[in-house]
């Protein structure tokens, strides 16, 4: 008899806590489903959805305000998406909003985040449509991506070319940068251009001490010097 009434004792516990655990699920399940609260309903169309399902949630301004309740294809280009969104958003949700898919994370679900309008619109109303934009996909994002690694890897190769035919001495540069010769003539032409410079001016130092040619550059030291002064 005792046996049989712990028996009754441990399945009332298990049959109230699973109630228990049922009836939290519900609250969490219809919570998330706004089946609790007060909500409106707007409508999209968008030409590619990228992932979005039934349950994602819909934001405003970073915040969870809602979610997708359905999605319906309506051409073979546009798709059209009803969203439940909260009652008390309203008054900040106006008619110039906009409505876009993003992703909730680098790889989380998608969301349709809604962009805030100009304050002096009116308020949305059930059953209005707001304007969409098309969000950039990852495929396409990898697609360049990938397009500009091969340029960089190309770009690379051409310049080990290019290095290594200056090191063997091909071509007009490798020959400037190569050739021994070629660079023991440009250091003596130099030398030879110094060399000129300065024999010019021991040229120029005598001709200033002669009798014939002295008037000329005082003339000259005269000017340079009114020039300086001014």
């Amino acid at each position: 008899m005792k046996k049989s009434s712990g028996n009754r004792i441990r399945l009332g516990v298990l049959v109230t806590i699973s109630a228990l655990i049922f009836i939290v699920a519900i609250y969490f399940i219809g919570q998330r489903q706004q089946l609790f609260s007060d909500t409106f309903k707007i409508s999209g169309v968008f030409r590619d959805i990228n992932g979005l399902q039934i349950g994602n949630n819909v934001r405003f301004s970073g915040i969870n305000v809602g979610i997708v309740e359905n999605i319906q294809q309506v051409t073979d280009t546009t798709v059209e998406v009803d969203m439940l969104v909260e009652e008390k958003a309203r008054k900040f949700m106006k008619k110039n909003v906009k409505a876009v898919i993003g992703s909730d994370g680098l790889m989380g679900n998608k969301i349709i985040s809604i962009i805030p309008g100009t304050p002096d619109k009116q308020e949305l109303a059930h059953n209005d449509f707001v304007e969409t934009t098309t969000p950039v996909s990852t495929d396409d994002i990898l697609l360049k991506l990938k397009t500009t690694t091969d340029n960089a890897a190309s770009i690379t190769g051409n310049l080990a070319i290019i290095v290594q035919n200056i090191r063997d001495g091909k071509g007009t540069i490798g020959e400037l940068f190569m050739d021994s010769t070629l660079a023991l003539n440009v250091r003596q032409a130099m030398v030879n251009i110094n060399q000129g410079a300065g024999g010019f001016k021991q040229n120029m130092n005598a001709a200033s001490h002669n009798f014939l040619l002295k008037g000329y550059f005082k003339k000259k030291e005269k000017e340079d010097a009114k020039k300086t002064e001014k």
